[in-house]
């Protein structure tokens, strides 16, 4: 495998054209050491980069970005290491929202200001237009709100003649909703509305588990097929400490790799969830409230950080030649938009999108009349409560070609 140390990251990744060429799948680690934005700190993503590189990344996943910063320093950093960037373009107060489902004019206007400012590094290999908006069965309804926003945010890109940067969604594992949410943000035939790919934040596999025990095999059943590239946006349970990442064995090897792209680990920094891989110094406790860095000289956490190592030197998961890939691309076709379940999926078929200004009126089931600007969707805390996004949550699937639309194609 074409490992992140003999490749720079400034080869553009375009959607529809994800399978590797260079041999190489996502190895990525989950990044953003404060609710601050971490890639205008250069100095800081340089002693980052550094270690990811001895670690084996080539992709990192960053949750929340302050669109007028100065990122030229750190994608630099990141690029010349050989790492991609994965980045959320919602913010604490634009995210979609299942507890009030709305698409507005305020939202849209701070989507296209991220992706204005990112669509400019080649090492952008895609942007996410929510992250674990659904956490329950019953948020299901707000499913047409994120491809709303995946239609405008598309349609943003191709007028300003940007490159095809990937439009994709990051969803919470949600035994329920298996595999409708994939389906669904798939289906319809209509490029110009569905996603460019699908990714999954699944803590499934705990400790010394197995690819049938973990449930692993479920999520790779329910990929047969699937027409868009999806990979694991967060992994890495903690329930079982030392964590051996044993999972990316199966991930990267001869039962999934021909399907998924791979793995974000979350995460990077520690904090006190107990998920990082280094620590830029030792915790504080004031007021009994335990507090770590957020910045400084990164230190590998033992035996985490050497466990994931380990595992991404010894795996060799192989690409294919791009008229490989293109030849089985071809022949898949969108999967049929599923109908709703009682008890789980709430919609039916594949109803009109909303327009912007639109927000969910649940008595009625539909969406309400378009106002002229919409407000602004409320703040929700973080899953996991603490920096970043997304956390553990119990059992959703998800799905990809039997050829593996693997994430990086050099053009």
């Amino acid at each position: 495998m074409a490992t992140s140390s003999t490749l720079k990251a400034n080869r553009p990744i375009q959607a529809r054209r994800l399978k590797s060429v260079a041999n190489e799948v996502l190895l990525g680690v989950a990044y953003q050491p404060s609710p601050d934005d971490p890639l205008i700190n250069t100095s800081q993503c340089q002693l980052d980069a550094k270690l990811m590189k001895d670690l084996g990344a080539n992709t990192i996943r960053v949750y929340h970005v302050d669109p007028v910063g100065d990122h030229k320093g750190c994608m630099s950093a990141f690029a010349d290491a050989g790492i991609y960037l994965f980045v959320d373009l919602d913010t604490f107060t634009t995210q979609i929202t299942q507890e009030g489902p709305m698409w507005n004019t305020t939202q849209l206007t701070m989507f296209k200001k991220v992706l204005d400012e990112f669509q400019q590094y080649d090492n952008t290999a895609g942007v996410f237009v929510g992250n674990e908006v659904i956490t329950m069965a019953n948020g299901s309804d707000s499913s047409p709100y994120i491809k709303a926003a995946a239609r405008d945010v598309k349609a943003y890109r191709n007028s300003k003649k940007y490159r095809n940067i990937p439009i994709g969604y990051s969803a919470a594992d949600i035994a329920e909703l298996r595999p409708m949410l994939q389906n669904y943000l798939a289906c319809g035939g209509n490029t110009s509305e569905s996603l460019d790919f699908f990714a999954l934040n699944a803590y499934e596999w705990c400790g010394s588990s197995s690819y049938s025990i973990s449930g692993y095999s479920m999520l790779q059943q329910n990929a047969t097929g699937y027409n868009i590239p999806i990979f694991f946006s967060e992994t890495g349970c903690n329930t079982s400490p030392p964590r051996t990442f044993e999972d990316q064995a199966a991930i990267l090897g001869s039962e999934m790799e021909n399907t998924w792209s791979g793995a974000i680990v979350y995460e990077w920094v520690e904090e006190t969830n107990n998920y990082g891989l280094i620590s830029y110094g030792s915790s504080t406790v004031t007021a009994s409230v335990t507090s770590w860095p957020t910045a400084g000289t990164p230190m590998p956490i033992s035996p985490d950080y050497q466990n994931l190592k380990s595992q991404w030197a010894t795996l060799t998961p192989s690409g294919v030649a791009l008229s490989a890939y293109s030849a089985s691309a071809s022949s898949l076709t969108a999967p049929v938009c599923p109908s709703s379940t009682s008890g789980g999926w709430l919609i039916s078929g594949n109803p009109p999108l909303p327009t912007v200004g639109q927000s969910l009126n649940r008595a009625t089931g539909a969406s309400a009349t378009p106002t002229a600007t919409g407000s602004s969707a409320s703040a929700t805390a973080t899953k996991k409560g603490d920096a970043s996004g997304g956390k553990e949550m119990a059992g959703m699937s998800i799905a990809l070609a039997g050829v593996m639309l693997g994430f990086i194609v050099w053009l």
